[in-house]
């Protein structure tokens, strides 16, 4: 790919032309070679690096570059000298679920640093997939890919998921709601799938309905009316994983 071509990847619209996206810094690259021995398409990543990488160990095809010029393809102000060209899933081939999988579903999420927050809890904790609403914000972003923490190769994520799908989809859907049943009820573990809403909007009280969702709160003794998305989903994806 031609070095005005990466410099593109950093807006949404080019990295759907090209189908690629930009993975920068040496964690980042380290997390992506790992997921590449289990993720044979992943191996197609092409490494770009300056002089003090010039000896990183990859088995990817790697191009060297000038610090001038690495300072144009990286989108990070003090790029450290080593980012890596990574190929889009096929949007065509949905990921294959896994028995006794957890779906966490996100309306329209806006944040960059909440998808890649949530992406690492996802991660950690194992046993989760990522479906993400039309509107929402590029997972392939890269705010999303450095706050992921290398998250985003380990969590089956789909994209433009319609919320009307989930009651085709899932038996049973679950929700956030500040009338609900406690997020510590024994019939929290029992849904295939957790809804969460825009940070601001939340999620369309008709669209709840519709969905035939069950609601569970986060009980709370302070003064303030709402959680931080990547805060809630945090919680709730402990008290899955503490009950499973």
């Amino acid at each position: 790919m031609k070095l005005e071509d990466i410099k593109k990847l950093h807006q949404k619209k080019y990295r759907q032309a090209l189908g690629h996206y930009l993975v920068e810094g040496e964690h980042l690259v380290l997390e992506l070679q790992k997921a590449a021995m289990r993720q044979p398409e992943l191996n197609a990543a092409e490494l770009y690096v300056t002089g003090a990488y010039e000896h990183w160990p990859s088995s990817f095809r790697t191009h060297h570059v000038n610090e001038r010029q690495m300072a144009l393809l990286a989108d990070t102000q003090t790029p450290q000298g080593i980012l890596a060209v990574v190929p889009m899933p096929d949007k065509d081939i949905e990921p294959a679920s896994k028995p006794g999988e957890k779906a966490v579903y996100l309306h329209e999420v806006q944040d960059p640093g909440n998808l890649g927050t949530i992406l690492r809890t996802l991660a950690w904790f194992g046993g989760f997939r990522c479906l993400l609403s039309p509107g929402s914000v590029d997972p392939y972003n890269p705010k999303v890919v450095r706050a992921s923490m290398g998250a985003i190769f380990h969590v089956p994520l789909e994209t433009e998921v319609p919320l009307g799908s989930l009651s085709s989809r899932y038996h049973s859907v679950a929700c956030l709601d500040l009338n609900g049943d406690k997020l510590t009820a024994e019939s929290f573990h029992q849904h295939d799938c957790y809804l969460f809403g825009n940070e601001a909007r939340g999620v369309p009280p008709e669209a709840l309905a519709q969905l035939g969702t069950t609601p569970y709160t986060i009980p709370g003794k302070g003064e303030i009316e709402s959680l931080n998305l990547a805060s809630a989903v945090n919680m709730c994806a402990y008290e899955l994983a503490r009950g499973s």
